[in-house]
């Protein structure tokens, strides 16, 4: 984007700021549901920064600009940052201020004492406590009923109106009204009488629907109100078609316009309510009033996360759908790139065509991350037509993609030599091999943290000094959101337990800025293992099919039991995907999978 126009937008910010009494402007990166992606309608602090990796938050003073984000797009923000006004702060990193700091500091010089945040776009929790951190800055004060993208927005895009579609219980596996009765049964063991369901994965998964008003996720703008005798959907009437409303009807939900949810509230005659303070956005939490709230996580998402026999079932086939996919997309690429012309976008139109042949295929889970060099370096690189170059039949291709499918939704990563690698590729990408046969090969207790194993990816990293800031693994829907939790693995400690029937991402990677990047990812289902005197134990089980490449490994660094992992898991791939392929495609995959050997 034209960093002029972003220059405009601050100027015309400031100048509502002004009218105000407004000294800073918050802009998060969330939207009312607080999900990690979010339709364009509320997209404000791309709007304001031009910055639009998915994490990052953008602050505005009258004399200043500074955004926010993580190690996954230091890179980009510095390009898409650069002219703007914006100055970058590193999450993380030694010497960056927090925000409260920041504005503390800037507002202090400048006499300012009142910072906006839209309280409709925070949740409970992000503004109380930036409102502590505030105050103990000097006595700032943090408004929150105030929109300023009302006024400056002028082209702002209209909150999303596709259709709400049910999700068969054929893929679902439990019916809309068991799973409200496993909700209601964990409200009364927690003595609560009701709750408000605002995160948008969360209410699909419970009603059993899915839509299209999130760019890669397949759920519907809503919100849901549980109580101990009535489950209410506040959706826009114009989204749910015959179908939709008798499904929900069988299953006793009713249905109330979306923007009514404050009189839903405002009605609500339970004796206290649960909220999510990292869910429930702010300006709903007060509309609410001084009535008794239990502020605690939602039960849902630790309830979604445990996946049942159909769902796991649905995995697996959607996994080999995604693996022919795959090997019919690896068949073609090195050829294609040796021919010349291909690029890093048409790469990815490759792959997502050869997905799109696939059976129950609905849509990619994610914009496709096709690194080429020092693009793979870029942790969440994105190519657009500004940054695509062309493959060259040499060096290393970074390649982390997924898709929706009716049966459920994948996440893959390979890295791929598109010719001769340098020895310091193939240390690189042995280190990160071993990462991920490591952890692959995890036995654990039942209810480990993630944190608890996540050194068995990285400990052969460390050795060397090396290290990747991002998470080791993160839980994937069934036909819902890419990224599920709250399980993770990942050095900061993260408390959900680890329980089998849980699905979990298996992703080291190590980026060279200015040279390369790679990573290797499978999505994993945790499983049984074990039960001794000591407890359960569970394992991991490799849901995705798809060869390693095995041009980029250095044998020598690999301990026999990891050799013996690679060879065991490349038998797998082929047994299952060989009879699905012609006789010139299992040629390919028999190579590709063939015994690595010293």
């Amino acid at each position: 984007m034209d960093s002029t126009v972003i220059i405009t937008r601050i100027e015309e910010l400031r100048t509502v700021m002004k009218s105000e009494g407004i000294d800073a402007f918050v802009f998060p990166s969330t939207d009312p549901h607080n999900g990690e992606y979010v339709p364009e309608h509320w997209k404000g602090r791309e709007f304001i920064s031009g910055f639009n990796g998915s994490a990052g938050t953008a602050v505005v003073t009258m004399d200043d600009a500074a955004l926010w984000t993580d190690s996954r797009y230091f890179l980009q923000a510095e390009e898409q940052l650069a002219g703007t006004g914006f100055r970058l702060m590193k999450l993380k990193i030694e010497g960056t201020p927090t925000i409260s700091q920041w504005l503390g500091r800037k507002l202090a010089a400048n006499g300012g004492t009142v910072v906006g945040i839209d309280g409709m776009v925070n949740s409970i929790g992000t503004v109380e406590a930036l409102a502590d951190e505030l105050r103990a800055e000097g006595g700032i004060t943090l408004r929150t009923n105030f929109d300023p993208l009302k006024v400056i927005w002028k082209d702002r895009p209209a909150i999303p109106s596709d259709m709400a579609i049910v999700h068969p219980q054929k893929y679902a596996g439990e019916s809309a009204q068991s799973k409200i009765a496993r909700i209601r049964q964990v409200l009364r063991e927690r003595h609560v009488e009701g709750m408000l369901v605002s995160a948008l994965d969360d209410i699909a998964w419970a009603l059993n629907i899915r839509g299209t008003d999130v760019h890669c996720n397949p759920v519907v703008v809503s919100y849901l109100l549980i109580t101990m005798d009535s489950v209410t959907l506040y959706i826009n009437s114009d989204k749910l078609t015959p179908v939709v409303r008798e499904h929900l009807a069988a299953n006793g939900v009713m249905t109330d316009e979306y923007e009514n949810v404050k009189k839903g509230l405002a009605g609500y005659d339970g004796y206290n309510i649960l909220m999510d303070p990292d869910e429930t956005c702010y300006t709903l939490y007060k509309a609410y009033g001084d009535r008794p709230k239990v502020l605690a996580p939602s039960p849902l998402p630790s309830m979604k996360i445990v996946k049942n026999e159909t769902e796991i079932m649905g995995y697996r086939y959607a996994m080999l759908r995604d693996g022919i996919a795959m090997v019919k997309f690896l068949r073609w690429l090195v050829p294609a790139v040796e021919e010349g012309g291909v690029t890093e976008v048409s790469a990815s139109d490759e792959l997502e065509a050869f997905r799109a042949e696939q059976s129950l295929f609905k849509d990619i889970s994610f914009d496709t991350i096709a690194g080429y060099g020092a693009h793979g370096a870029i942790v969440h690189y994105e190519p657009t037509p500004e940054t695509d170059i062309e493959l060259k039949p040499e060096g290393l291709l970074l390649l982390d993609s997924g898709a929706q499918y009716l049966d459920g939704t994948t996440d893959i990563t390979r890295t791929i030599a598109l010719g001769p690698v340098t020895d310091e590729q193939k240390h690189i990408y042995t280190l990160v091999l071993k990462g991920h046969i490591r952890l692959a090969m995890a036995k654990f207790p039942a209810n480990a943290s993630g944190t608890q194993i996540d050194i068995l990816a990285r400990e052969a990293m460390w050795r060397e000094g090396l290290n990747y800031m991002h998470g080791t693994g993160h839980g994937v829907g069934s036909y819902l959101s890419v990224h599920e939790g709250p399980h993770q693995i990942r050095m900061e400690y993260k408390p959900e337990p680890l329980r089998a029937g849980m699905t979990v991402t298996n992703e080291p990677g190590l980026y060279l800025a200015g040279k390369f990047g790679v990573r290797i990812e499978n999505t994993m289902l945790i499983t049984e293992y074990m039960n001794t005197e000591y407890g359960r134990f569970l394992k991991l089980e490799p849901l995705t099919l798809c060869p390693i490449d095995k041009a980029p490994i250095d044998v020598d660094m690999l301990a026999d039991e990891e050799l013996d992992y690679l060879n065991d898991y490349h038998a797998a791939v082929f047994k299952s995907l060989s009879p699905y392929l012609d006789d010139e495609m299992t040629e390919w995959l028999a190579n590709a999978c063939a015994p690595l050997t010293r």
